[in-house]
This record gives structure tokens, sequence and C-alpha cells, in this order.
């Protein structure tokens, strides 16, 4: 992905919602316990390493300069889909309550992109007003993006680590 392809960090973070929910919508269509799987797969690849480029990259570049709390909230969410992502990875489309999982991870991200993005009050709607170089965020972050993605391709991502959320407590 070439960094220029996106404006700024936002309009990458965008894309990536945008990939994930078009990605549950197969998941929602398919049919078939392998066909199902491998979106789910793919989904929480794609989850995982768009978590790690807001949690090491973009979040800490906002904090002190939009409201702690959208912050907080958005590491304790993404801790919240973390648990299902690793146990979706770790089983199978034969288990009970696997379509379950999904469905209600999809309706934890939807929940959390509606915070976000929400116009004036949302996450990025703050950071625009902020003084943070969201287009040096965004090189930052495509790199970092590109960098995951080789290694989810060549020896897979490790499961979903906890940043807010006792992982006992999960």
């Amino acid at each position: 992905m070439a960094k220029d392809e996106f404006t700024d960090a936002i309009a990458l973070l965008k894309a990536d919602h945008r990939e994930v929910e078009e990605l549950f919508d197969k998941f929602e269509n398919a049919t078939g316990k392998d066909r199902k799987q491998k979106i789910a797969e793919q989904i929480c690849t794609e989850l995982k390493i768009h978590s790690m480029i807001e949690e090491e990259i973009f979040y800490p570049a906002l904090r002190g300069k939009i409201e702690d709390d959208l912050l907080d909230e958005a590491y304790v969410e993404h801790d919240g889909a973390k648990v299902l992502i690793n146990d979706i990875m770790s089983g199978g489309a034969d288990e009970e309550f696997y379509d379950a999982k999904v469905t209600v991870l999809s309706e934890e991200i939807e929940h959390h992109v509606e915070e976000e993005e929400m116009p004036k009050k949302g996450m990025f709607a703050q950071a625009r007003e902020a003084d943070v170089d969201l287009v040096a965020l965004r090189d930052q972050m495509a790199a970092r993006k590109e960098e995951l993605k080789a290694q989810a391709e060549s020896e897979g991502l490790p499961p979903a680590q906890m940043t807010a959320v006792n992982p006992q407590a999960a």
C-alpha cells in the first residue's frame, strides 16, 4: 500500500473500517463451515493489525490532545474484541457458538467504529481539531501495517494482547 494512497491517518483507519465491514458482510452471507472459518480468520487478522497500529501509534499520539475518556474507552473496547478474536482464532467453525462469537464481534466493532467516526464529538473529529500531524502518523501507521501484514503471511501473528483489561478476568 502506498503511503500517499490515503490523505492522512484517519483516511487509512477509515479504509480499514470499511474493509472489515465488508468481511463481516461476507461472513454473514457465506455458506459452509470452511468458507466461514477462512473469512472469520481474515477478519481477526485484519482487526489485530488495525488495533496494533492504533494502540502503538495513533492513540499515543492523541493522548493529552483529545478527551482521555475516549481513548480509555477505545483501549477497553479493543480488549473486549481481542477476547473474542483470540477465542475465534483458537477454535473452529465446528464449535458451538462460533457464528455467534463472530456476530457479537461484528456488533462490538460496529459500536467502536461509530464512536471513532462520530461527527463533531468522535475521536477522529477531535483528532482533526488537535495539534497532531496526521500525515506523519499515516506514514508511520502504513509502514507498521505493512510489517504486520508480512508477519501475518509468513509466520502468523501472536494472540492479541490485552492493554487495559486483566487477561485473567477475561
